[in-house]
């Protein structure tokens, strides 16, 4: 955005730093998330269009490529993720290998339920669909499908601070279709999320 060195994307609100951008897409964040878990049923079978329009209901008032695949290459550290000419045909496969198979999050056990978040999760973020808030909508996605589970909101806290390491190590442990370590990471934020429900 012109005059905001750098910092912040350019963006329909001319927003220029980093501190109100952030605040206003998570403000935006919590209202979509609100009327979503209004809207969808414990039933649903999620598809990329339902992702699409997630993001295009939080972000559309902000960009103007809100709910759109993105167009640019994005690395994170020394990791690329998938070029932008892969994207709609990585996401078709994520919807009719994954969505398909983990949604609605249906399951028996806990066990079930934690590796379902686990493996749609990894391979959203490894996709890295969209320009800005690949994370969010994949918490958000895991939110909804924790919830069609019977589990209460997730609380994402301590990975989104003092577990960053971690959490990324395992994003990357997918690229070997490795999903232990997220497993692990779903399991401490199920507990988490229980404990503070239950207070």
């Amino acid at each position: 955005m012109p005059g905001s060195k750098g910092k912040v994307m350019r963006n329909l609100l001319d927003i220029t730093t980093k501190k109100e951008i952030d605040r206003i897409e998570t403000e935006l964040l919590f209202e979509t998330t609100d009327r979503l878990l209004d809207e969808f049923d414990n039933n649903r079978q999620f598809s990329t269009d339902d992702i699409l329009e997630m993001h295009r209901r939080w972000l559309g008032s902000v960009y103007e490529w809100a709910g759109k695949y993105r167009q640019v290459k994005m690395s994170k550290g020394n990791f690329m993720f998938a070029a932008p000419a892969y994207i709609p045909q990585l996401m078709e496969n994520f919807e009719k290998e994954l969505l398909a198979k983990y949604t609605p999050c249906l399951f028996k056990s806990r066990q079930e339920v934690v590796f379902a978040l686990a493996i749609v999760h990894t391979e959203l973020i490894l996709i890295h669909p969209f320009r800005e808030g690949n994370g969010r909508i994949a918490r958000l996605l895991a939110t909804l499908m924790a919830l069609q589970a019977g589990l209460p909101l997730l609380d994402f806290s301590g990975f989104e601070e003092e577990r960053q390491e971690e959490y990324f190590a395992a994003i990357q442990c997918g690229l070997d279709r490795n999903y232990e370590p997220m497993t692990k990471i779903f399991t401490d934020i199920i507990a988490r999320s229980l404990q503070v429900y239950e207070e």
